[in-house]
């Protein structure tokens, strides 16, 4: 009974001291205490939607495929696998170890006696040897959280490579339709100029025109033939780009001839008093690189104080004539205290230098917030003044058009000037392509958005 009452009392206080840990707490910082993050699977399931709002069949295909197909999106799902087992590795840490061993022995001569000449001996032993390190300071619990908290961080990186390759696939495509559009607009310009020359060439059959004219019509007409290769170009660049996000060879992709840029139904809206910093993956990402960086100070400083380990082995061990019995039974039992004692300096280093990795992660999160709130204010101002400026040209580009219409009746008619018929000409050419580039922008831009609030934006 005594005994048993001193192997308790001794259990209750290596519980004791191992519910100790040096080093300080983590704490989220106060610039953000007040932000609920999400989980990954939560920011996943916005950051994964936010695209449908376009109801475009082709860019719908190509995100679901890209989201299958990517490889680096499959190397950041492995490095999840890997950080959660690297952190599954160090949470057994607070278990016994133990490994189960048969080990056989012959020797001859075992001695230098002479009587030991010739003499072979042999032996045989087997059972379990055990090992647990008492963690009395929480360095193994420390070292615990910040695996924990690097396997977290990992996996919120993996769901941010999610939205960044959806961002990317959404802005290639954008670009794709942008340059096809572009296209159709210089071959319908291209139209709309060989008819003029058309009135100017029969003009100048019926002696009222000039060879000048002709030529100034013509110079525009080439103009936009050497605009078409640079249009082509761009196309096969978005489509290369494409084809790289989703695993494939160029030429591959079947996006249709179609050069509409998708646009929202709905426009979306910022809701007042929604902190979407908590939809950051970046930012809960600092986060927890933080909080890992914290846990690692008190690995470092748990090395100032003694560590207790115990080593023991329950088996048999036989002698020459290679019985087993409960004769050859056998246990051992091999406490063992160890202490830098003789190393604090680096020991102390080691603190500072985890102190200081701590510092340089508050920092880091602290500017990864700043430049998310930029970020998302930049992402939100840039949309709205390309919407301004595409309504803008748009009503440019039809009134280009009513001039041009005009300028080409009245020349026709013989009562209007050949220059008024090319300056006219010359700004619906601008004025139709500015709007498609714009028309690009705006798109781009709103995957912008979409990006910079993590996918966190709604619609009204």
């Amino acid at each position: 009974m005594r005994n048993i009452l001193k192997l308790s009392a001794i259990a209750v206080l290596v519980a004791s001291l191992s519910a100790c840990a040096v080093g300080p707490d983590y704490h989220t910082p106060a610039k953000v205490a007040d932000i609920s993050f999400n989980s990954p699977y939560q920011q996943a399931e916005q950051a994964q939607s936010w695209w449908q709002a376009f109801d475009d069949a082709v860019l719908n295909q190509l995100i679901s495929t890209a989201l299958v197909e990517n490889r680096t999106l499959a190397q950041a799902r492995a490095n999840v696998d890997r950080a959660y087992a690297v952190f599954r590795d160090a949470n057994n840490d607070f278990l016994p170890k133990g490994t189960l061993d048969a080990t056989y022995q012959a020797s001859e001569n075992p001695t230098l006696s002479p009587d030991d000449n010739g003499v072979i001996t042999r032996g045989y032993s087997t059972g379990a040897n055990l090992s647990w390190d008492l963690d009395l300071f929480g360095k193994l619990r420390r070292a615990s959280e910040a695996a924990e908290a690097q396997a977290q961080q990992a996996d919120i990186l993996w769901h941010d490579a999610q939205v960044q390759l959806i961002s990317q696939v959404a802005t290639s495509y954008g670009e794709y339709r942008g340059a096809q559009l572009r296209l159709v607009v210089a071959e319908q310009n291209l139209q709309n100029l060989q008819q003029s020359r058309a009135i100017v060439l029969a003009r100048l059959e019926a002696g009222m025109a000039s060879e000048l004219e002709l030529a100034q019509i013509d110079v525009q007409v080439h103009q936009v033939h050497a605009a078409i290769p640079a249009y082509r170009v761009a196309r096969l660049t978005a489509d290369a780009t494409l084809s790289a996000l989703l695993g494939q060879r160029p030429g591959q992709l079947k996006l249709g001839s179609v050069p509409n840029l998708p646009e929202l139904k709905q426009p979306v809206a910022v809701v007042e008093g929604e902190n979407y910093l908590r939809y950051r993956a970046d930012v809960a990402s600092s986060e927890r690189l933080l909080a890992a960086r914290t846990a690692q100070i008190g690995v470092a400083t748990a090395d100032l104080y003694p560590n207790i380990s115990v080593r023991g082995f329950l088996g048999f061990l036989s002698g020459p004539g290679l019985t087993l019995g409960s004769e050859t039974q056998s246990w051992s039992v091999a406490p063992t205290l160890s202490w830098q004692a003789a190393d604090l300096g680096s020991v102390k280093a080691r603190i500072r230098q985890a102190e200081a990795s701590s510092q340089m992660a508050l920092a880091q999160f602290e500017q990864q917030v700043f430049d998310a709130i930029n970020e998302m204010q930049l992402s939100l101002g840039s949309y709205n003044l390309s919407r301004e400026q595409q309504l803008s040209t748009e009503q440019q580009w039809q009134a280009s058009n009513r001039a041009v219409q005009i300028a080409r009746e009245r020349y026709n008619a013989g009562t209007g000037e050949f220059l008024d018929l090319l300056d006219a000409e010359r700004e619906l050419l601008r004025a139709r392509d500015q709007l498609a580039q714009i028309q690009q922008q705006s798109f781009i831009r709103l995957v912008g958005i979409y990006r910079s609030f993590g996918g966190g934006i709604q619609l009204i």
